[in-house]
């Protein structure tokens, strides 16, 4: 299993060092949280590892990747079709004609997404239409709350991931999937559980949040509020790992999040920045990873 979409911020490369610090084998843990859960890199990897999980909640505040999941789930013969249809119709094209094509099916997921339905087919189809088309798998909306990103470059994307998708259908048949806020988990968690928490990351330059992919933005005030909501994790006995850039990357005086969570384990691993259009301003940088139990 692997994720259906291409997401910014994604864990995939991160695995390597999250699989270290999974507290699964240590700590008798039967339930998985994940109230960030974008594209689920760590939720399939979880799953695939760890069968015995007997009861798992997934979150995210933002409602059209949640619609996705549900139509995974529920609708997942007419969303395939309606898939495969757009791979067929994109790929013939030359690069004007996907452009067209391109502009043509975001302005219509725009016009879908005003209308706020729940299960829709089309809308999920579409969402992962723009994401395997669009650029660096970015979702970034205006302040109008309209879907913006560019056409991306993928020569030959992969629109409709036929086996995958019917994996996936048959694990998210057990997972509770809510559209909401983070603290919405609270009446699921209990002591028995292991949270992983992937918020939006603290932009480690001025423009750095135009990857925001809500109307409203994950402010220091959000990433503070978010830090009360895992001591509260703490004090009920509740595992959790938290991510989160690492602001000493542009500011080696920058100790925001070693004040935010000094009671907590704080690493500092190495992954790749792949966001820059500019190739030469991509490279490796730290990230955080915050916990609070022993290895």
């Amino acid at each position: 299993m692997k994720p259906f979409v291409k997401w910014v911020g994604g864990k995939r490369q991160l695995l390597p060092e999250l699989r270290k610090r999974y507290p699964f084998s240590i700590y008798p843990i039967t339930k998985y949280a994940e109230p960030f859960v974008g594209g689920g890199a760590v939720l399939w990897d979880i799953l695939s590892t760890y069968p015995s999980i007997k009861e798992v909640y997934i979150s995210d505040m933002n409602s059209e990747l949640i619609n996705v999941y549900r139509c995974i789930r529920s609708h997942i013969h007419p969303l395939i079709a309606i898939l495969a249809a757009m791979e067929k119709e994109f790929t013939v094209l030359d690069n004007e004609g996907r452009k067209r094509y391109y502009y043509q099916k975001r302005d219509w997921y725009n016009q879908l997404h005003k209308r706020q339905e729940e299960d829709s087919i089309l809308q999920a189809a579409l969402f992962i239409c723009l994401n395997k088309t669009g650029f660096n798998g970015l979702y970034r909306v205006n302040q109008k709350d309209e879907y913006n990103v560019p056409i991306g470059y993928s020569k030959h994307p992969v629109i409709c991931d036929t086996e995958n998708l019917y994996a996936l259908t048959k694990i998210l048949q057990r997972l509770t999937i809510v559209s909401g806020e983070y603290q919405d988990s609270l009446q699921f968690i209990d002591e028995n559980t292991f949270v992983y928490l992937d918020p939006p990351y603290k932009p480690l330059t001025a423009t750095a949040a135009f990857t925001a992919y809500t109307k409203d933005r994950f402010t220091d005030d959000e990433q503070e509020s978010l830090a009360d909501y895992v001591h509260t994790l703490d004090k009920h006995g509740v595992k959790f790992l938290l991510s989160n850039s690492d602001p000493t990357n542009t500011d080696p005086t920058n100790t925001y999040f070693n004040r935010l969570y000094e009671p907590y384990n704080i690493d500092r691993v190495w992954a790749n920045r792949m966001i820059n259009s500019n190739a030469s301003k991509r490279g490796k940088i730290s990230e955080l990873l915050i916990y609070n139990y022993k290895l």
